[in-house]
């Protein structure tokens, strides 16, 4: 690996049990933060999407210049790809009205394209290509498309409402921890590419964290435990920030950095 792959690898942080339990925090986080604001403050999808991704924009044009990893500045892009994601979908499958179905399906097909185009211009999508400025925008992009999927999924399989599957917000959390399950048995028993198997995993944390970030603060007739957004939220970041503080994380390869295709 060369100096300008180590420098682009340090800004990214080791993947562990650590980084799982942070990423789901981030994302149920994610949930309720754009809850509370496009909900609780009655701004709506649409202007609640606006004020987000425009805090995404700046977490991201901070981090792709960093020389180094900064847990608290790659924590809070990921936090802003969740809020946004959360925002951005339901905007799409509420406000246009196309439906959780509709909007998971349009949402997968824009991942899938950002993977394409990523492939197609660096030769590969795994994290050790991470080595330009280019390349991290891929990367970011890629991240934003996944936890906006990963919001339509969480709302289409817990949901009853447009064209929802109904399964509520604890059996659609259970779904998608065994899918985290599987793919955790598949890294440690088979031989399927770390990258992909990185990317599912990144992908499912998602709607695990919308259903258990619906679990909390909706109300008690949708199914829910009617914590206060603002207060649930304020919850989760402190225990983030305990887990950056008391689990320090290092830079490091992603699983399957030394795979060199997908």
């Amino acid at each position: 690996m060369n100096q300008t792959q180590e420098l682009a690898l340090s800004k990214v942080p080791e993947v562990t049990l650590a980084f799982w339990a942070i990423k789901i925090l981030a994302t149920t986080l994610g949930e309720t933060g754009g809850d509370a604001v496009t909900m609780s403050m009655n701004l709506g999808y649409a202007i609640g999407s606006v004020i987000f991704f425009g805090v995404f924009v700046l977490a991201v044009a901070a981090q792709i210049p960093a020389k180094s990893f900064h847990p608290a500045l790659y924590w809070t892009t990921i936090v802003a790809t969740t809020t946004v994601g959360t925002t951005m979908a339901d905007f799409a499958d509420r406000s246009i009205g196309i439906g959780y179905a509709g909007g998971s399906t349009l949402l997968f097909l824009a991942l899938m394209a950002s993977l394409a185009i990523w492939r197609w211009s660096e030769g590969s999508v795994s994290v050790n290509t991470v080595a330009t400025p280019r390349v991290e925008v891929f990367y970011w992009v890629t991240i934003l498309f996944s936890q906006t999927l990963g919001t339509a999924l969480g709302d289409w399989v817990a949901g009853s409402d447009r064209g929802g599957l109904g399964l509520g917000y604890e059996y659609g959390a259970l779904v998608f921890g065994a899918g985290l399950a599987l793919v955790a048995g598949a890294y440690f028993f088979t031989n399927i590419s770390r990258v992909l198997l990185f990317w599912i995993a990144f992908i499912l944390t998602r709607p695990l964290g919308a259903t258990l970030g619906d679990l909390l603060d909706k109300p008690l007739a949708n199914g829910g435990l009617a914590i206060s957004r603002f207060y649930a939220s304020g919850i989760l970041a402190v225990l983030i920030v305990a887990l950056i503080v008391l689990l320090p994380q290092r830079a490091g390869a992603h699983p399957g950095a030394r795979e060199q295709d997908a």
